[in-house]
C-alpha cells in the first residue's frame, strides 16, 4: 500500500482548487443549483448534526452544511483546494491531511455523519479504499451514516464500497442514481449510497 500514488494528486498534482472554485461560482452565477448533495445530507441528519466533510475539497458541501445549521469539519490532502475553502469560510475547521493518515485528534470524532461526495471514494489512493473506509466508521457516533456519492465506472464499483462498509460493521440503508434520489439501475454510471453503523436503526429520512 505505501508505494502507492494517490489517483487525485496523480491526476491533478494538487493544484486545481482556483479551477474548481471558479467552475462552480459561475454555475451559481448561471443560475444552476449547486447544492443538491448538501440538501439530500440535510434531509438525511438531524438538525445540527456534526458532519466531516472527507476529502472536502474547496469546501462548498460544508459551507452550505454549516449555513444550513450543522456542524461541520473538512479534511482535504489537496492544499490548493483547501486554500479556496479556508477563503470561503475562514471560521470552518479546515484540516489538512490524508483520510487513511490524517491524526484523528486534529478531527475530533465521532461525527454524526461522514461525507465522501465529488467522486472522493475513485481517487483515493489504490489498495486503501477498504481501509479508508473502515477508519471512516471508527470515527462514527452509533448509528451514524456513511454518504457517498461517485461515479459507478471509475475503478469502484457500487458493490465495492457496499462489501468495505459491511467489513466494517455498517449496512445500505439507501441507494440512488443521484443527489435528487432518482431510482438506482443496474446500467448507472453514478452512485449515491447511504450507509448506517447500527443495524437496529431503520431508514434514514430524505428521499
Amino acid at each position: 500500500m505505501g508505494t502507492q500514488i494517490n489517483r487525485w494528486l496523480a491526476k491533478t498534482g494538487g493544484t486545481r482548487g482556483p479551477e474548481f472554485a471558479r467552475r462552480f461560482a459561475d454555475l451559481a452565477a448561471e443560475g444552476s443549483d449547486v447544492h443538491g448533495e448538501a440538501a439530500l445530507i440535510d434531509r438525511l441528519l438531524p438538525r445540527g448534526a456534526r458532519v466531516l466533510d472527507a476529502g472536502c475539497g474547496t469546501g462548498r458541501i460544508a459551507v452550505e452544511l454549516t449555513r444550513r445549521g450543522h456542524r461541520t469539519t473538512g479534511v482535504d490532502l489537496d492544499v490548493s483546494m483547501l486554500g479556496e475553502a479556508r477563503r470561503a469560510a475562514p471560521n470552518l475547521v479546515w484540516v489538512e491531511g490524508d483520510l487513511l493518515s490524517v491524526a484523528e485528534e486534529t478531527l475530533e470524532p465521532p461525527f454524526d455523519a461522514v461525507v465522501l461526495a465529488g467522486n472522493v471514494v475513485v481517487y483515493l489512493t489504490p489498495e486503501t479504499e477498504g481501509a479508508v473506509v473502515a477508519r471512516l466508521a471508527g470515527w462514527l457516533e452509533p448509528g451514524g451514516l456513511l454518504i457517498a456519492g461517485f461515479a459507478a465506472d471509475r475503478h469502484v464499483a457500487p458493490g465495492d464500497l457496499a462489501q468495505w462498509c459491511a467489513d466494517a460493521g455498517m449496512h445500505l440503508v439507501g441507494a440512488w442514481a443521484g443527489w435528487d434520489c432518482a431510482p438506482a439501475g443496474p446500467k448507472d454510471t453514478y452512485t449515491v449510497q447511504v450507509h448506517r453503523l447500527d443495524r437496529s436503526a431503520g431508514w434514514p429520512q430524505g428521499c
